[in-house]
């Protein structure tokens, strides 16, 4: 029988174990007026907080998650890099997405959004969708040009980045050197030139205060993230390499995302009771 990476034989996640009609995982999104997606991360989540889909499990393909949920291509990989943002799976290239360990309050790895920062977020993400176009190929470039050396310096990179975690030291310089060092690498000084100009500030957590905060957990699945994109350009595997990228940068997206949207909820709740105590000021009295 097969095992999960957790060793438990009884959720393996494949088409043959979930056929149509199988209790256990198969149904169709639910609040489909909210978008497909959204349903699908509900249904997924509801079924990995319940145990249903248990820590270790590996989750099926996009193709049998597709046919048992009537949905497309397009749809499963959004709703799996919500859930991944979310800190509820993650996503081992050529491997496949597996059920991480949910933390309490909700979905791990969400930071909560200062209202006030809501202008700075909405900034950040368009620098993250720029560095999603340029790094993805930036990525594929490094793995098929890279030296020797310029490997080692991305481990070097890696490396304080694990140590500074470790010792809750400063993570934004080794971040940063490690995605230089993959722009240099394409042999392309121009990819080099837009990442010195945008400097340390295409980090998200530079300028949100509360990424700044984050605990260990966070940083631990940024570093895993690096190191997805660190294996495939030291194998020289250009694909798998732009996808590791387009995961680890579609992954911060999606985290600032709902950190955005709970935000933007908070605010408009505060207004509200806001206006609602301001007409009770007004009313007469009898």
């Amino acid at each position: 029988m097969a095992q999960t990476t957790a060793g438990n034989p009884e959720v393996q996640k494949t088409t043959a174990d979930h056929p149509a009609g199988s209790a256990a995982f198969v149904g169709r999104p639910r609040q489909r007026a909210r978008g497909l997606a959204h349903g699908l991360v509900e249904d997924l989540g509801e079924k990995i907080r319940s145990q249903s889909l248990r820590p270790g499990d590996k989750l099926p393909t996009e193709s049998a998650i597709m046919q048992a949920y009537g949905v497309s291509r397009t749809v499963v990989r959004e709703a799996l890099s919500k859930l991944q943002a979310g800190g509820l799976v993650e996503t081992l290239h050529g491997v496949g997405t597996f059920v991480l360990q949910p933390r309490p309050g909700g979905m791990g790895g969400v930071f909560r959004l200062d209202p006030g920062e809501i202008a700075t977020s909405v900034d950040v993400l368009a620098v993250l969708e720029l560095r999603i176009s340029l790094e993805t190929e930036s990525a594929g470039l490094a793995a098929s040009r890279r030296t020797d050396e310029q490997l080692v310096a991305m481990r070097q990179a890696l490396d304080a980045f694990e140590q500074n975690v470790k010792v809750g030291g400063d993570t934004v310089a080794p971040d940063f050197a490690f995605h230089l060092e993959i722009a240099q690498s394409t042999g392309n000084p121009y990819f080099a030139d837009i990442m010195r100009h945008l400097g340390t500030t295409i980090i998200p957590r530079t300028r949100i205060s509360a990424i700044r905060v984050q605990d260990g957990t966070y940083l631990s699945r940024v570093n895993r993230e690096h190191e997805e994109i660190y294996a495939a350009i030291a194998r020289r595997d250009p694909e798998s390499a732009r996808a590791a990228m387009r995961i680890h940068l579609t992954n911060s997206r999606e985290r600032l995302r709902m950190a955005q949207e709970a935000a933007q909820q908070q605010k408009a709740k505060a207004e509200a009771a806001g206006n609602g105590a301001a007409s009770s000021d007004h009313t007469p009295s009898r």
